[in-house]
């Protein structure tokens, strides 16, 4: 999840202005979001989802499947996870929006 923020991709939306001096400068520094060109909402809509598809469509974190071990003359069964013929599950909506991870704002309840 570090990589999710949008420093990671070189872009920093919500950045204020460096070696502010002047008293504008300092009042736009303090704003909660100032417009820089095109205007970027505080909030995420969907996300890359973290689970998988099988090959019977199936939606899991993690498959595992059964495999039959003979030791002693006894058999076993054990799970083995299966890593291959997974499809990502893709972007995912969120339902309701996030706030961003690098939106700067204060989150108090009291």
């Amino acid at each position: 999840m570090g990589a999710s923020g949008s420093k990671a991709r070189g872009l920093w939306p919500f950045a204020s202005a460096a070696g502010a001096s002047s008293p504008e400068a300092a009042a736009a520094e303090q704003a909660l979001v100032r417009p820089r060109g095109r205007a970027v909402p505080p909030f995420v809509f969907t996300r890359r989802g973290s689970m998988f598809y099988d090959e019977d469509g199936d939606l899991a974190h993690e498959f595992y499947e059964e495999t039959i071990v003979t030791k002693n003359g006894q058999k076993r069964a054990k799970l083995r996870r299966v890593h291959k013929n997974l499809i990502p599950q893709g972007i995912v909506k969120l339902d309701p929006p996030r706030i961003h991870v690098d939106f700067p704002v204060i989150l108090y309840e009291v």
